[in-house]
């Protein structure tokens, strides 16, 4: 995971530096107006319409009933992914976005003297609507609301006091499936990009039909729109 970290770090950083080359190199002018409506986004001639990369760490916790399964220090994971976005009105700033993502969640425990740590590693699909606050030619603040799916495609949970490894999405661990809200803002300077977002999980991610466990995320995002 370091070495694919590493180099995803690695293409973010060429695409940014390519990126901004370009910015300088023309400042956009001549048909791609960076100005208004959060940037406009009209590169390509379809105004209104965008796309995006993002990357950054997310901090996570594991809120259940279950003592056992309940994850409430926060653990560090990454997430990436791609994003496309269009303006709902010409009149009006308002963006729906949508995305693929990979993001790791999961939280660490205390139970009975033994720490065990809970690592969910998601594929993750987030709708947002987002308002678009121009503050001058250059920069906008952009808050946002909406939602997110996932679903689970891997991850460990470690008992390091007995020394046992399971898979997380296994039968008395977790489910698959997480769903819930996500609320944040973003901001853009020329066609770099930040957000910090909050999800909070709303799907029972617990297998016991007695007992709810909820993932709850906050993430942190750079990247660059184009």
């Amino acid at each position: 995971m370091k070495k694919f970290l590493i180099v995803a770090i690695a293409l973010l950083t060429s695409v940014l530096t390519m990126e901004a080359q370009g910015y300088q190199g023309n400042n956009y002018r001549g048909g791609r107006d960076f100005s208004m409506y959060a940037n406009r986004y009209d590169r390509f001639g379809r105004e209104g319409v965008y796309m995006g990369l993002r990357l950054g760490p997310s901090f996570t916790t594991v809120d259940s009933d279950d003592k056992a399964l309940d994850g409430g220090s926060t653990k560090t994971g990454l997430n990436f992914g791609v994003f496309t976005g269009m303006q709902l009105s010409p009149k009006a700033p308002v963006f729906l976005e949508g995305g693929l993502m990979y993001v790791e969640k999961g939280g660490k425990n205390l139970y009975e003297g033994k720490k065990i740590t809970y690592s969910l590693r998601y594929l993750e699909l987030p709708i947002v609507v987002k308002y678009g606050i121009q503050v001058n030619e250059h920069f906008s603040v952009q808050p946002l609301a909406g939602g997110y799916f996932a679903l689970g495609i891997g991850g460990k949970s470690k008992n390091f006091a007995d020394r046992e490894v399971v898979h997380s999405f296994s039968k008395h661990m977790f489910k698959h499936f997480d769903g819930g809200l996500r609320f944040g803002c973003g901001v853009t300077y020329d066609l770099f990009y930040a957000d910090l977002t909050y999800d909070l999980g709303l799907a029972n991610i617990c297998h016991d039909e007695f007992d709810t466990s909820h993932n709850r995320s906050l993430s942190l995002s750079l990247g660059v729109n184009f």
